[in-house]
């Protein structure tokens, strides 16, 4: 078995690289039959000069009715391997697209026309791809045919684009000419440039070394989604993934990040077929769990014994952003990182650097086409390593809106403070207009102490049915109590977000949450009993609520241990719904914040 190895192909527009990935398809014999005579044919009849580049464009035309070829990764194989080529768009509006085509590469082919030179998207594709931690890279100096072969226009450019390659921590393996169109250098060396004594592209692209074997790596693999299935009797929760590094397999002991849930894998599962012994990298599998413990999409699963990831809130990153608007402190963004999702707030720029010159400055934002060393604060914790250590769990995207803005690597793990929530309330606290009649003084007036009750359990509890109970029960022994439902909120706290509460830590989410805890705020201030269900509440989110209340007591209420976080109380599965009801009431009676007052 040949090894397979992931290749991505760069450069400025019309810089010729999607001629070298035609002509590299064609000269190796990996493209279907009649095809090139098919295009060259096309070519003829529409009086049209023939381009080796006209044959990725025909195979995506292909790929869009369904015949054969997914063109965004291209095929073609060597004597030694396999290849996969990403081929990413050159120009600079496309950068973005580009960033997403090399996430996976494991080396690249960075394209340069030996007339027009090293150009500034030329800089920044060697920057992107050292952002990227693509390491593995040759410089094809292209048309050299425009440049009649000469060698003195080869050594500037070679010359040149090292020196900044170097800058950025890149030194490439080779530096090939070619004329691409005409295939020389390319498979075989050239007669035309005997001045060259290095390898052929594609020789010197067997040169590249495969990563570290993933398999030999720990075990990272970030939850997709869980599924459970209830036909015939099957209730088993199948948690799916893929596994990006080390093997999988029955009775492995692992660990969830963020939640550090524990336990051990029961069995393996595949689609339609009998389960295999184990799972290995780039693998797409499900698994059961014993005990059945609740995890959610997002979280990232390590095998225990192993080094486990990082877990915080807030990491120093470099950032290549490529939003028209700049990225900038005070507006809230989004972060993808593996599966995980979560609203981010820019906490600090260290420093601004352009990458076509690589001058760096003080600034306090990163404008297109910048990289920024910066300070990223996300709303929940999230699992990573860092990207020299694992880099397909250490690199991430922003989104600004619907598009994605950002591109960048983990630098070091800054901890889990909460800083943009620190700040909120120092605000708070110093322009809060308050009321000359204090807490308790209306605690005293109500005849008893203030409070928060969150209600939470999974999707689909009926959290809002106990909270009317709950709150009627309060009600009729003389408490002043309020319950917020779901749908109150939504339509009324948060009509321009949503009309419900979504589940995982999405910005609008985020926004809720925090209304919910300020209502909660305003409601205690008052003296009152202040009640709301928010599924799938998270602990994190507890921490924020309690905050945001302060100083009224806060007690979690958890529906029958299907939940995230750890309440104060644990409601009976086998309880009907009023038992439930009084269950709680009787708990808070006996809190020392909840006691009625001597009058």
């Amino acid at each position: 078995m040949k090894d397979q190895f992931d290749l991505v192909v760069v450069g400025h527009v019309d810089h010729g690289k999607s001629t070298v990935i035609g002509r590299l398809l064609a000269d190796t014999g990996s493209l279907p039959d009649g095809k090139l005579e098919q295009v060259r044919a096309e070519c003829a009849r529409s009086a049209k000069p023939f381009e080796y580049a006209f044959l990725l464009d025909a195979l995506k035309a292909e790929q869009s009715q369904g015949i054969t070829i997914d063109t965004a990764r291209s095929f073609f194989k060597s004597q030694k391997r396999h290849y996969i080529i990403i081929d990413a768009p050159g120009h600079i509006e496309f950068l973005k697209n580009m960033v997403t085509g090399a996430a996976r590469a494991e080396g690249a082919i960075l394209v340069i026309d030996a007339k027009e030179g090293v150009k500034e998207n030329s800089r920044r594709h060697g920057y992107m791809l050292s952002l990227l931690g693509i390491k593995q890279v040759v410089v094809a100096v292209n048309k050299m045919d425009l440049a009649e072969y000469s060698q003195e226009v080869f050594d500037r450019i070679e010359d040149e684009y090292r020196a900044f390659l170097k800058k950025v921590g890149i030194v490439p393996a080779a530096v090939v000419p070619l004329a691409a169109f005409h295939g020389e250098n390319l498979v075989t060396k050239s007669a035309k440039m005997p001045w060259y004594t290095g390898l052929s592209l594609l020789d010197q692209m067997d040169q590249f070394r495969k990563e570290a074997k993933a398999e030999f790596q720990d075990l990272r693999l970030p939850v997709q989604d869980v599924y459970k299935f209830t036909e015939e009797g099957d209730d088993r929760r199948i948690i799916a993934g893929r596994v990006e590094t080390g093997y999988l397999k029955v009775g492995d002991e692992v660990s969830f990040f963020p939640s550090l849930k524990k336990a051990k894998i029961k069995t393996l599962e595949e689609f339609n077929r009998d389960s295999p012994e184990s799972f290995g990298p780039g693998k797409s599998c499900g698994f059961t769990l014993e005990p059945e413990i609740y995890v959610r999409p997002g979280e990232l699963m390590a095998k225990n014994g192993e080094t486990a990831p990082k877990v915080g809130t807030r990491f120093k990153v470099n950032i290549f952003w490529m939003g028209r608007t700049p990225f900038q402190k005070g507006r809230k963004y989004k972060i993808k990182l593996h599966t995980a999702e979560s609203p981010v707030w820019l906490e600090e720029i260290r420093s601004v650097l352009d990458a076509s010159d690589l001058v760096a400055g003080k600034k306090d934002r990163v404008d297109q086409y910048e990289v920024g060393e910066c300070v990223l604060e996300a709303y929940r914790p999230l699992a990573f390593d860092l990207s020299h250590d694992l880099a397909g769990t250490g690199r991430f995207v922003i989104v600004d809106g619907f598009e994605i803005a950002g591109g960048g690597i983990i630098l070091e793990d800054l901890g889990s403070d909460q800083i943009q929530l620190q700040e909120h309330l120092k605000l708070r606290e110093k322009l809060w207009d308050r009321s000359k009649i204090a807490r308790e003084r209306r605690e005293r007036r109500l005849g008893h102490g203030s409070a928060f009750v969150l209600l939470t359990g999974p999707t689909g509890s009926p959290l809002g049915d106990l909270g009317r109970a709950l709150e009627e029960r309060l009600f009729e022994k003389g408490r002043s109590s309020y319950f917020l439902g779901a749908a109150n909120a939504g339509l009324g706290l948060g009509a321009d977000l949503g009309t419900q509460f979504s589940s995982g830590a999405t910005e609008d989410r985020s926004e809720q949450v925090r209304r919910i805890g300020e209502v909660a705020h305003l409601f205690t201030d008052a003296g009152n009993l202040f009640i709301t269900a928010i599924p799938e509440l998270e602990p994190r989110e507890v921490e924020i609520l309690i905050a945001l209340a302060s100083p009224a007591p806060v007690y979690v209420i958890q529906w029958e241990k299907e939940s995230l976080v750890e309440g104060v109380f644990t409601l009976d599965a086998g309880d009907t719904l009023e038992q439930k009801a009084e269950g709680v009431e009787k708990f808070l009676a006996n809190q020392k914040h909840f006691v009625e007052w001597e009058i």
